[in-house]
C-alpha cells in the first residue's frame, strides 16, 4: 500500500492509503504537472506541462513535448512503468498527451 496522493486522512485519524496502479497514475500526474525548479531538493523534477497551456501549437511543440515527456517519465520513473505508446496531439488550440503504459510491478495497463 502506498501513500495517497493528494494526502489525506480516513477515520480515525490514519493516513488514506492506494493500491499501486492508482498511485502510479498520481506519480506521472505529479510528474507531469510539476515544473522544473518547484521542488526544493529536487529542481530538476517534473515536465512542466502547464507552461505550455498559452505556448504557440504546432508540430514543434508536439515534437518537444514527446521528448520532454518521456525523457521525464524514463528518468524519474522508468524503475515503476515502462512506456508503451506516447502521442502529443496538437489541433488548433488544444494539446493532448495521451500516454499508454504498464505498471512493471502488477504488469497492469
Amino acid at each position: 500500500m502506498n501513500v495517497s496522493y493528494p494526502l489525506h486522512f480516513k477515520p480515525w485519524h490514519r493516513i488514506a492509503t492506494q493500491d499501486d496502479d492508482p498511485h502510479v497514475r498520481d506519480m506521472i500526474e505529479q510528474l507531469l504537472f510539476t515544473v522544473p525548479g518547484e521542488r526544493v531538493n529536487r529542481p530538476d523534477f517534473g515536465c512542466g506541462l502547464r507552461q505550455y497551456v498559452f505556448a504557440l501549437n504546432g508540430p514543434q511543440i508536439e515534437v518537444a513535448l514527446q521528448v520532454v515527456v518521456r525523457g521525464s517519465l524514463q528518468r524519474w520513473l522508468g524503475d515503476v512503468l515502462a512506456v508503451q505508446a506516447l502521442e502529443v496531439i496538437s489541433e488548433e488550440a488544444t494539446l493532448r498527451v495521451v500516454l499508454d503504459y504498464v505498471v512493471l510491478a502488477t504488469g497492469l495497463a
